[in-house]
């Protein structure tokens, strides 16, 4: 209720500044130089997409600018773009700013266009012209002005070149003069629907041509704003429409835009032979191909675990944990709560064994937060260089089996580095089937960097079969427990379509800006859940109820898991912290309480056991309360069965 007052506070307090633009045009770098350190990211209402929002004040006077996400249609393919349409649709602007990529020039074009048909007055940022230049591709900025009727900026953001200009060149917005013919049939059917539409933000033959094109998203809005009788008509005059065409009226108008988009590139751009830039090329050329560039992903995410899960998960959390927290803050904290409260219920609360500080501050700054903060830097890294989107082609035709596509293949991977964060990026995916397939494979199979490098330590004395045995299992496991959630849940795989950036040297600046500003929001978002989990533990702990929870579940880890009942420990204490559930394991290794089938058993169930507290909260936060426990449930099953399984198969050949 609060969030909500507040956004409708800023709604009359501020004029808007929008910034719009396909994906990867360094929309978010001009963002960030544009509002400086005042910024706030918060989920868009009704969704589970972020939405960046900062001031600026020019000419004295206030403005809230809006970093939407970007787009390739303001007609919406996926949430994201959904968001940005209602951005426009739903909250009025005083600028649109249309950030471009230098390079690919059409594609803004496209964007300028349906902002034209909307009535909105904008400017457009040519971004990265430096790289354009690189490439032979001259846009004669002069006379790109005089066709589009607004003003266009040359910017080059992360070396802040033509920021200036922009900034001064906000509030000289105008209305574009673009425009796409539809033929006669569409543009006399858009009018007519036009004529049956209420007043918007955005124009009302705008709106006609999203529903034309078939946009669903705008059936909410209709419904909210049109009585039955009126939008049977629309629904009449679309059928009539299509009935008279051979074509899809989406294709026929997606076409029309390409084509006049294309015509405003062949009058303004002239390209050359390139000067420099050979090596990117040819970079950029070898990690598309089908065979040598699973070379460069295998090298890439060999680069990445050890930057996160040895580096970050390794050598960061030992520092922090053992030094840091361990010889100097624990101490001195424990000092002092004991020597100011008195009550030892109260001491408990704040430096027990659960602890607000001894374990929920200790795990989110300790453990958590190096290898968020490593994650950060290698993703902005792999984001930046524009070879992210080169791993999601390579992989796509593997996921496609398990009814998701490419871009998957980037939560999965963060999933080894840390579980919480991966759930989290889920968001890249377009349709919300598969990001909650890509949430329950991450849950159910994906080992963190923390619980891995204890089950590899684990694996060391023990012959090669145990390790084949965990990883076969697991794999399996991933595959039909894919390609079964892919063929339950209702719903097809979206179309895999995805603008490939060119290799460029990633620069360390707007890495660590985008970092800084990630943990930010890491230290917000997340810290209050290890905070709420530790609560939770500690209820548990001073009712007995830990006892309880352990007495109960012996038998089963006994006689149907074939283990020794202080394994049960180590699974309670998975849910808080999966590495510390394998610690557990690995110390009962390590007294010889496990043989080789009890150490494959045991590794396998925790494998596949339940997600840590953390990434259990997250998936509240994502997925919603209901599913994540449901998800719960069904993970815990899974996970019993396998390991009950594996045990039986394991008795039957030994």
């Amino acid at each position: 209720m609060h969030k909500k007052k507040k956004i409708a506070e800023e709604k009359h307090t501020y004029n808007r500044i929008v910034l719009a633009g396909n994906p990867n045009v360094g929309k978010s770098v001009i963002f960030g130089l544009l509002t400086g350190k005042y910024v706030t990211v918060s989920n868009y209402p009704g969704t589970t997409v972020e939405v960046s929002t900062g001031n600026i004040t020019l000419n004295g006077q206030k403005f809230l600018m809006v970093d939407s996400p970007g787009v390739n249609s303001f007609t919406p393919m996926s949430e994201d773009e959904r968001v940005t349409r209602d951005i426009l649709l739903f909250e009025k602007a005083a600028t649109i700013v249309l950030v471009a990529d230098s390079k690919n020039l059409k594609r803004a074009l496209m964007l300028l266009i349906q902002l034209a048909e909307m009535d909105l007055t904008c400017i457009l940022v040519l971004n990265m012209e430096d790289e354009a230049k690189t490439r032979g591709i001259d846009i004669n900025y002069h006379k790109l002005e005089e066709i589009s009727g607004v003003a266009v900026i040359g910017t080059v953001a992360p070396q802040r070149k033509g920021i200036g200009r922009l900034r001064d060149s906000l509030l000289l917005s105008k209305k574009p003069l673009l425009s796409a013919d539809y033929g006669d049939i569409i543009e006399t059917c858009a009018g007519e629907i036009s004529a049956l539409l209420p007043e918007a933000n955005i124009s009302r033959r705008s709106i006609a041509l999203m529903v034309l094109a078939g946009d669903e998203s705008m059936k909410t809005w209709c419904l909210a704003n049109l009585d039955p009788k009126t939008l049977d008509r629309i629904e009449d005059l679309r059928d009539m429409s299509q009935a008279r065409l051979k074509e899809p009226l989406s294709v026929i108008i997606s076409r029309a835009r390409i084509e006049a988009a294309e015509k405003v590139v062949q009058a303004v751009v002239q390209r050359y032979a390139p000067q420099a830039g050979h090596i990117a090329r040819w970079i950029g050329k070898w990690t598309m191909h089908p065979f040598w560039g699973l070379f460069f992903v295998i090298f890439s995410l060999f680069c990445f675990y050890e930057f996160v899960g040895k580096f970050g998960a390794g050598t960061l959390v030992d520092f922090f944990q053992s030094v840091i927290f361990e010889e100097y803050l624990n101490p001195a904290v424990e000092k002092a709560v004991t020597t100011l409260i008195p009550f030892e219920f109260i001491q408990d609360l704040f430096v027990g064994q659960y602890g607000l500080f001894t374990m929920a501050l200790t795990y989110a700054i300790a453990i958590i937060l190096p290898i968020t903060a490593t994650f950060f830097i290698a993703f902005g890294f792999l984001e930046d260089s524009g070879y992210l989107p080169r791993i999601a082609v390579l992989t796509n035709s593997a996921f496609s089996r398990i009814g998701l596509n490419g871009k998957a293949v980037l939560p999965m991977v963060l999933g080894l580095g840390c579980g919480t964060m991966a759930t989290m990026t889920t968001r890249i995916l377009e349709t919300g089937r598969e990001r909650l397939i890509a949430t329950f494979l991450i849950a159910l199979a994906i080992p963190c960097s923390a619980q891995l490098g204890v089950i590899l330590g684990m694996l060391g004395p023990y012959p090669p079969k145990v390790a084949i045995w965990w990883i076969s299992t697991v794999l399996l496991v991933l595959l039909l427990a894919g390609t079964i959630t892919s063929r339950v849940l209702p719903g097809s795989r979206s179309d895999f379509f995805l603008e490939i950036p060119p290799i460029r040297m990633p620069r360390m600046g707007n890495i660590l800006m985008k970092t800084l500003s990630r943990i930010e929001w890491y230290l917000k978002e997340a810290v209050p859940l290890f905070i709420l989990g530790t609560l939770i533990l500690f209820v548990l702990d001073k009712t007995h109820t830990l006892k309880w929870i352990e007495a109960a579940a012996s038998p089963l880890v006994v006689s149907f898991l074939g283990l020794p009942e202080k394994a049960t420990a180590a699974f309670i204490m998975g849910f808080l912290r999966r590495d510390y559930g394998a610690a557990g394991l690995f110390d009962l290794a390590r007294q010889g309480l496990l043989n080789d089938n009890q150490v494959i058993v045991s590794l396998v169930t925790l494998t596949l056991f339940v997600p840590c507290l953390a990434s259990f909260f997250m998936i509240v936060k994502e997925r919603g309360m209901k599913t994540s426990l449901l998800m719960f449930l069904l993970i815990t099953v899974f996970a019993l069965l396998i390991g009950g399984g594996t045990n039986y198969i394991l008795s039957v050949f030994s």
